[in-house]
């Protein structure tokens, strides 16, 4: 079989699991989840690698000849065309991990590597929400905020490699300080960690929600999914910050539409999963601050890939490396 035909194993690697997938054509053939357990340091997560593509091969029952390459999507600082993790955060002990070299002296076939919300922005413009569409960004927003950047059905990523920190565009220079060291970062006033930190806030000046039934009695218990789960039982502290979060990310997507003038912004990641609580009131918020005309023919609109996004898009990266077009 040509080599254009075969699957590729695809590995998605982030802070808590590793999953690992077959994908043709943008099909996810099978998949194993294992997890990352960050804690225990570099090797043994590289080891979760090795055991997950392991996995992969084996319940397809193939060979490494029978597929067309490894590709890896991993979060944090990454030196693509050296295939080096220069520092991951959600990975403790991850500085200057030569991951591509260590894959491939353990698997002797071609071997990639890709920021994880670049290859989730590739995932959803090829086989997910974004279908169609020539010019799209993709934020995830989960624990931190990240992006991708579509232009003319081809991915961006600036004169370094490191475009698409959509997540460290400044809000509010008066902000909350947020983990790269800034001040008032997308990041620092519209992810799932800064929604719970709000409604932590509240709580412990005394205000009264039904969170605290939810999490029996421990603030710090509160994450973004008790939020949406309160809201959506009319909780009015819940209400108001997913409202004031939504507020944040309208003001980042209003930026992001004067600059690039999208087709479409498309969300994924943990919190895009209180869905028009969260993506409605942003809406309003980007047609009251961005250009008009711009502002009303861009869609905003939920990622559709899910936790798959990620894999299926480190696929779709292979191939476009290799064998443009994509077909």
């Amino acid at each position: 079989m040509a080599l254009k035909k075969l699957p590729v194993l695809a590995v998605d690697l982030g802070g808590t699991k590793i999953l690992a997938a077959l994908i043709h054509n943008g099909k996810i053939l099978n998949k194993y989840y294992v997890p990352a357990n960050g804690s225990e340091g570099p090797q043994a997560v590289i080891n979760r690698i090795f055991e997950s593509i392991d996995r992969v091969l084996a319940q397809a029952c193939l060979s490494l000849s029978r597929i067309r390459g490894i590709s890896i999507a991993a979060a944090g600082a990454i030196d693509a065309k050296n295939g080096i993790i220069t520092l991951s955060p959600s990975l403790p002990g991850w500085r200057n991990i030569p991951l591509v070299k260590m894959v491939r002296e353990k698997y002797p076939v071609d071997i990639f590597i890709i920021h994880d919300a670049n290859a989730s922005a590739l995932g959803e413009h090829s086989y997910g929400a974004g279908r169609g569409t020539r010019d799209m960004i993709f934020l995830t927003v989960s624990t931190g905020i990240g992006g991708g950047i579509i232009i003319n059905n081809k991915q961006y990523d600036g004169a370094a490699g490191a475009a698409g920190e959509i997540g460290h565009m400044t809000i509010d220079i008066n902000g909350p300080k947020c983990n790269c060291g800034s001040n008032g970062c997308l990041e620092a006033m519209a992810s799932g960690t800064a929604m719970a930190a709000a409604a932590k806030s509240r709580l412990l000046s005394g205000e009264k929600s039904r969170l605290m039934e939810m999490v029996n009695g421990s603030i710090e218990a509160v994450t973004a999914k008790e939020i949406g789960a309160a809201a959506a039982e009319g909780d009015r502290l819940s209400i108001e910050v997913i409202n004031r979060t939504a507020i944040y990310l309208g003001v980042g997507l209003a930026n992001l539409v004067n600059i690039f003038n999208p087709e479409m912004l498309v969300i994924g990641g943990g919190v895009s999963n209180l869905g028009e609580l969260l993506l409605a009131p942003a809406r309003k918020v980007v047609l009251e601050r961005a250009f008009a005309f711009p502002a009303q023919m861009c869609k905003i609109v939920r990622a559709e890939l899910g936790d798959d996004s990620g894999v299926v898009g480190a696929a779709v990266w292979v191939v476009n490396q290799r064998f443009l077009p994509y077909v």
